[in-house]
């Protein structure tokens, strides 16, 4: 009876804790692995770029008209969906007041 319990919560413990991590680091790799140039990203640390150039472990986000940041390919967290925003298309800040 004590084993039956003991493997219930072994059990439990896996789909509870290790089974989502596992589906996150899955889901991280592919997004790692499916970098392009020109997509729009943000970095772990909340950088927000457009990728500029990609190598083996290294991405250059440029986050501002000729200005580039070189960070580690995997401290990008997601890819943001749409298009590019104003700024990276014109070369000018956006100017939400006018």
């Amino acid at each position: 009876m004590e084993v039956i319990f003991i493997v219930i919560m072994v059990g439990g413990l896996y789909f509870i804790m290790f089974r989502p991590q596992q589906k996150r680091m899955r889901a991280h790799q592919a997004l790692v692995r499916s970098l392009e140039v020109g997509d729009l990203v943000v970095t772990g640390s909340g950088i927000h770029g457009a990728i500029a150039e990609i190598d083996d472990q290294v991405v250059w986000l440029e986050v501002a008209p000729d200005v580039e940041l070189k960070v580690s390919r995997s401290s990008v967290a997601e890819r943001i969906e749409g298009s590019e925003p104003e700024e990276f298309e014109t070369g000018q800040p956006v100017d939400d007041e006018a």
